[in-house]
This record gives C-alpha cells, sequence and structure tokens, in this order.
C-alpha cells in the first residue's frame, strides 16, 4: 500500500502497512462510485486503491462485496437537548441511534438544552455533559439570542461552528427569537470575524395573521397555520440583510419550496447564503397525515406532494445544499392528539440515511448524490470538508457501509434514540445500514453499537 514519500531528492521512508483495509465493489468517492480498496491508517485515509489491490499481511481486512461504501454522514441539526431536558433525548443515546444509521459527525443545537449554549460559560456545560459518553463525534453551534450578541466572538473563538437564531419563537423561554433590529445586529456582528448565521426562518407577523390550530386534530388546519408566506417573507429578509453587510447565511429546514427561486436569485448576485432541508419534507407529505398524528408535526411543517416534488427539484439543481435530520425529539406525553398544543419535532437521526435512500432511488438519483447531500455539503457548511464527509486521502475514516436493496420495516422500539416515537413507524424503507466506522473503528454493526469512543471536536480542529 504506497504511502507519500519525502522531499524531493530525499529517499522515501520505508512504507508501513495501514491498520485497516476496507474493499467493496461500490466506494462512494468524490470523482463517482467505484470498485476500490480503502487503505487506512490512525484513524485516516491513505489512499484509495484498485479494487484488486491485495491487502498487507497482517493488516484488517474486510471486503463488504457489492454493499456500499460511503463517507460516514456529517448531520449538522440534531437536537440532543442534554442537559436540562435529557428525558427527551442525551448524548449517550443521540450519538447510539446516529451510530447505527451511518452517521459518524453531529453537530449539537443551541437550544432546548438547560442552559442553551449562548455563552463560553454554557458551551464549557455542554461539553461536560458530552465527554466520554458520545458515540460518533460531536461539536455544537452557538445560539444567538437578544441579549448575547457581546459572547459572539468569544463563542467563536472557543470552537462553535456559527450561531442559531430563531426569527419566530422558538417553543423554549430560554431561547427567544431576535426582532429585525436584533436580527441586524446580530448579522452585522458575526460578518464583522466571518461567523455563520443559521436561522430558522419563519416571519412571525405572518404567522400571527395565519388562524391558529387551537385544539384541533386536522392536519389541515396545523398546516394553515404555517403558511408558505412565512418561509418567503422571512428568507427574503435575511437575503437583503446578508447582502447589504457581506455576511454568510444559512437557511434551516426549508420547508417552503416557494423560496427556492428568491435563493437562487440571491446566490447567483454573490450573496452568501445556503439552505438546507430534511428528509420529513422530501419523504412525507401532508396529505398522508392522519387526524391526530402529531408525530409528523414540525415547524416548518410537512408540506403538500407538489411541495415536495420542487423541494427535490432544487436539490438537484443545487439550490439546497444539503440533508440533515432535525432531529428534535421529545417524551411521547408532549405528543398530544391536538396539534396546536403538541411539541413540534421529527425524530428520525437513525433513518435518515435509508429514508432519503427510498426516495432519491425512486427519482432517479444514485448513493454519490445521497453521499453529497448528507455527507459533503454539511461537512462543507460546518467547515469539516478537510477532515469529514468524503472517502478521499487523508480524512478521516469514517464510512456509512449500506446495503442499498435490502428492505425494512421500521419499529420504533428497535431504534436507539431516548423516547419511541417516530413519524416513519410502519413504513418499509430500503436501505439497511450493514455497518459504521468512525476513524478506523467499527462503532456499530446491524443496530448493535459499541464504545462510546467519539471525539469532542471545534470549528478549529483540524
Amino acid at each position: 500500500m504506497p504511502r507519500p514519500g519525502g522531499p524531493a531528492g530525499a529517499a522515501a521512508p520505508a512504507a508501513s502497512p495501514p491498520d485497516l483495509v476496507l474493499r467493496s465493489r461500490r466506494v462512494v468517492t468524490p470523482g463517482g462510485v467505484r470498485a476500490a480498496c480503502v487503505a487506512v491508517t490512525g484513524g485516516r485515509i491513505d489512499a484509495v486503491l484498485p479494487h484488486d489491490t491485495p491487502p498487507p499481511p497482517g493488516t484488517r481486512f474486510v471486503d463488504y462485496g457489492d454493499a456500499a461504501v460511503l463517507p460516514g454522514l456529517v448531520d449538522t441539526h440534531v437536537h440532543i437537548n442534554d442537559p436540562g431536558r435529557t428525558a427527551w433525548e442525551g448524548f449517550a443515546t443521540a450519538t447510539r441511534a446516529a451510530a447505527a444509521g451511518g452517521v459518524t459527525t453531529v453537530v449539537d443545537m443551541p437550544l432546548n438544552s438547560v442552559p442553551p449554549t449562548t455563552t463560553p460559560a454554557h458551551l464549557d456545560v455542554k461539553r461536560r455533559a458530552a465527554r466520554a459518553r458520545v458515540h460518533t463525534d460531536v461539536g455544537f453551534w452557538g445560539g444567538a439570542v437578544p441579549d448575547n450578541t457581546a459572547e459572539l466572538r468569544a463563542l467563536h473563538d472557543a470552537g462553535v461552528f456559527g450561531f442559531k437564531c430563531f426569527l419566530s419563537p422558538s417553543g423554549v423561554e430560554e431561547f427567544p427569537e431576535l426582532s429585525p433590529d436584533d436580527l441586524a445586529r446580530v448579522m452585522a456582528e458575526t460578518a464583522a470575524f466571518g461567523g455563520l448565521l443559521i436561522v430558522h426562518a419563519e416571519d412571525p407577523a405572518r404567522l400571527a395573521e395565519a388562524p391558529a390550530p387551537d385544539g384541533s386534530r386536522r392536519y389541515a388546519d396545523f398546516l394553515a397555520s404555517r403558511p408558505d408566506a412565512a418561509e418567503y417573507d422571512a428568507i427574503a429578509r435575511l437575503v437583503e440583510l446578508a447582502a447589504g453587510l457581506g455576511a454568510r447565511v444559512h437557511v434551516l429546514h426549508l420547508s417552503s419550496a416557494r423560496a427556492l427561486p428568491l435563493l437562487a436569485a440571491a446566490r447567483a448576485s454573490g450573496v452568501r447564503v445556503t439552505a438546507e432541508t430534511c428528509p420529513h419534507f422530501l419523504t412525507l407529505t401532508a396529505e398522508e397525515v392522519p387526524d391526530g398524528a402529531t408525530e409528523f408535526k414540525c415547524c416548518p411543517p410537512i408540506r403538500d406532494a407538489a411541495n415536495q416534488d420542487a423541494l427535490w427539484a432544487g436539490l438537484a439543481d443545487g439550490t439546497i445544499d444539503c440533508v440533515v435530520s432535525d432531529h428534535s425529539p421529545c417524551t411521547a406525553d408532549l405528543k398530544v392528539p391536538d396539534f396546536g398544543a403538541a411539541w413540534g419535532g421529527i425524530a428520525s437521526l437513525q433513518l435518515g440515511l435509508p429514508a432519503v435512500w427510498t426516495a432519491a432511488r425512486a427519482r432517479g438519483h444514485g448513493l454519490a448524490d445521497v453521499a453529497r447531500w448528507m455527507a459533503a455539503a454539511p461537512a462543507a457548511l460546518a467547515g469539516l470538508d478537510g477532515r469529514k464527509g468524503a472517502v478521499a486521502p487523508g480524512h478521516d475514516a469514517d464510512f456509512a457501509v449500506l446495503e442499498p436493496d435490502e428492505r425494512f420495516t421500521v419499529d420504533p422500539a428497535a431504534l436507539h434514540h431516548r423516547n419511541p416515537v417516530t413519524a416513519y413507524a410502519g413504513l418499509t424503507l430500503s436501505g439497511v445500514v450493514a455497518a459504521t466506522w468512525l476513524r478506523g473503528r467499527l462503532v456499530a454493526e446491524r443496530g448493535r453499537v459499541t464504545g462510546p469512543v467519539g471525539d469532542l471536536i471545534g470549528r478549529t480542529t483540524r
């Protein structure tokens, strides 16, 4: 197995054998899907070599045959809720679910924990709660709220990947939304030090004028309470501010395809705006949500099938950059059958890869597309693209091994996240995660998770 040589004119050191070689007839690399061997040393990828390359004697060797070897997924939108609301979720359970689902890196959202990640001291609390308990690598977003603008640079220096804010109420009192004036002030501050602002973009005025779904079991009533116009107006405001300030902004969990032309035009004009969508928006539709089934409730909402088709088109043409879970779980008692009162959030961390693969294949997309949307692009969003999100030399040896033709029916009781509540219950999906490798270590195999062996990572970690 070749290793890089030394300086020009110097004798190359004797090559040491790799620690691990994985072989597959479907290795998903940045250049496409190919039959290959992947050589790993010290937790990093050494080389991607021809399929028939013999492994050196004594090297650990695993031949996955026709199973696909993808880069480990990078999920930059996970609500772990730890500490403070650990009955909802926790670092151990969330990262166990991630590992079982082929996700090797998660970035934790700053709210739904107590305290929220709005100061360096609160970030330290989060890190202490996570340390030695994580089954995947874990990083952190900071939070931008009305009274912490002076803390943002220090949080940035402490290693958060960027700053989340809400333009409408977040649902928890300890993480208030930004007013228009707050947003302008925060965006100016993040632009000044090159930070990234990630935004829950729903306009509060549009939400306030929509009919409330209080007391309703009907999904149609909830959908009417979160209109497309709320997303469109909020994104228009973000784009205008970002253009004026030269700021970098990212639209979280895009639900409404109505905003796609606005985003495409902004990017074409040089505005530094990116966007994500989520598995539930790509695989579930409003038409199929039963009355009272509040496991489907999330904000912004799952919309109709025509809107879903347009989201897929936006993903295919690059207007939408990435697909991440927005895993936002809660205890079962909070999912009361009243769309006005129920907690809003979809639990899907372990199921994102098979859910998206099932729908993507049906629409003519391939494994390389899924790897780009769910590994490479989220890694780039967080600034980890030199280390995560690709089967390429120099990257961490993080892999998701997928049996793409194998099917299974979702049983909530078999999932690793803390509460057995999911909108995917009973659905039959294609794509079984056969194994997950983190930095050259096997951390999950067909739902059985070992560890914890994950690291806490930061924006400056290399």
